[in-house]
């Protein structure tokens, strides 16, 4: 698995459109494609998920 499929990974629905919306103009401005623009957002999206996963399991046990 590759970084890019890594990130893909954490879209999906609205956060797809997200990614696909802010791509193009970021790749333009930046010496990045849009592949990785979409695949920072995705991991980016992914990485809080997990947070917020973590902290409300960590919330759970604390009870």
């Amino acid at each position: 698995m590759d970084a890019i499929s890594f990130g893909k990974a954490g879209l999906g629905g609205w956060r797809a459109s997200v990614a696909d919306a802010v791509a193009g103009p970021v790749a333009r401005r930046a010496p990045v494609t849009d592949d990785q623009v979409r695949a920072a957002v995705g991991a980016l999206f992914l990485a809080l998920s997990v947070t917020y996963v973590v902290s409300s399991v960590k919330r759970l046990a604390a009870r």
